[in-house]
């Protein structure tokens, strides 16, 4: 089935289903995608005063209110419990476990941030004539841990991650300036060429997600992740933390077009 033409209500609906548990790359173009952090109320302002102080890593798009399973700015009936297709939870640091429905394990003190996803430019990547090699090869963007230091924010600190594309030596001046515009979902890239400059030590074997093929003519490029709490979260070992799974995103009623405001 073609997701690519879909409306967001409509995939949302099959998601809350379980008919789709796949990564969300390439579903419903022209819609926002949002990564997910969900914790306790007690944590909430430390997280919340992490992402403005790393609003390219973590570009805050909607804060749900407290116990709130429901989002009043991103889409219609989203229930941030059942809505992604793949959560993971982390205890003391730790992923515990992957689910498809966490509804079971809501809390009352639950604060949800939804941050912008950078699979809401690939849409405007493609329409520019810059292919996406994890759309082309059916498989989730590579995602790697960076040296790159996040500023801390009460308990909060760690080290940014960053997703990659390979772009062709004619694209990437294109690609820099059309992803650029979209600030509210990462904006341009943190890094283009040598991995090892911002401490990847193989290109090949990504933290998160799946290799994907650099041809001859290709440079890496890397841009700001959000799955950087992630990261953070196993560097700071909070009692409980959920999150989205590396690519498997809220696809939200927000077109991209609007982030560019």
């Amino acid at each position: 089935m073609d997701y690519s033409r879909m409306k967001p209500y409509d995939v949302r609906k099959l998601i809350r289903e379980e008919k789709i548990t796949t990564p969300t790359a390439g579903m419903c173009a022209g819609y926002a995608q949002a990564n997910l952090v969900i914790l306790p109320k007690e944590l909430a302002y430390d997280f919340l005063l992490f992402t403005q102080r790393n609003p390219k890593s973590c570009p805050v798009l909607e804060v749900s209110d407290v116990g709130d399973k429901k989002l009043k700015y991103l889409g219609k009936d989203i229930d941030i419990t059942k809505d992604i297709p793949k959560y993971r939870v982390y205890e003391d640091g730790v992923l515990t476990g992957e689910y498809t429905d966490i509804e079971n394990l809501w809390r009352e003190d639950f604060v949800s941030f939804l941050i912008g996803c950078s699979f809401s430019f690939e849409s405007e990547l493609i329409e520019a004539d810059i292919p996406i090699r994890h759309i082309e090869e059916n498989c989730n963007v590579p995602m790697f841990v960076t040296n790159i230091d996040c500023t801390p924010a009460g308990i909060f600190n760690g080290k940014m991650v960053v997703s990659m594309r390979p772009i062709s030596y004619d694209k990437i001046i294109k690609s820099v300036l059309v992803s650029g515009e979209m600030p509210k979902v990462h904006g341009a890239p943190v890094h283009i060429g040598d991995p090892s400059i911002i401490g990847i030590v193989d290109i090949n074997k990504p933290d998160f997600g799946d290799s994907v093929t650099i041809k001859n003519n290709e440079v890496p490029v890397f841009w700001p992740c959000g799955v950087t709490p992630q990261a953070v979260v196993m560097n700071v070992k909070p009692k409980i933390v959920i999150t989205h799974s590396p690519g498997h995103m809220l696809i939200t009623d927000i077109k991209n077009i609007d982030l560019k405001y």
